[in-house]
């Protein structure tokens, strides 16, 4: 019954996110509504990590197998991405790139950081 209830809390989050969207006009999926409000949610201690913990990792270790229906729609799809598959390819390559830029700059500024430094709780 605990993982039905962490399923749950998870499903009211989306739902929520879903509502959001509906109400906000801005061209944001309810995904990203859901994710920021169960970000808040944990953040502000009005949800425990304890309380989704198990369905949380289960979701995550399911992951990959989500992908499948969508792999399937671009191998069904392929004939139509074909004559836009060298811009896709470029947007590809230079998004991955930009992100490792971004992410390896991000990480060598935390690394480079003083011990105690703008930490609140030393």
């Amino acid at each position: 019954m605990n993982i039905l209830f962490q399923f749950s809390i998870i499903l009211l989050i989306s739902l929520a996110g879903e509502a959001l969207s509906f109400l906000i006009p801005l061209p944001i999926p309810a995904s990203i509504y859901g994710i920021l409000l169960l970000f808040l949610l944990l953040c502000t201690g009005a949800l425990r990590v304890e309380s989704i913990k198990e369905v949380s990792s289960f979701l995550i270790a399911i992951m990959p197998i989500m992908f499948i229906p969508a792999g399937v729609g671009l191998l069904e799809s392929f004939g139509l991405l074909l004559p836009a598959l060298p811009a896709y390819a470029v947007i590809t390559l230079v998004s991955t790139l930009a992100v490792m830029a971004v992410s390896g700059l991000a990480t060598q500024a935390v690394i480079r950081r003083k011990p105690g430094e703008g930490n609140r709780h030393e």
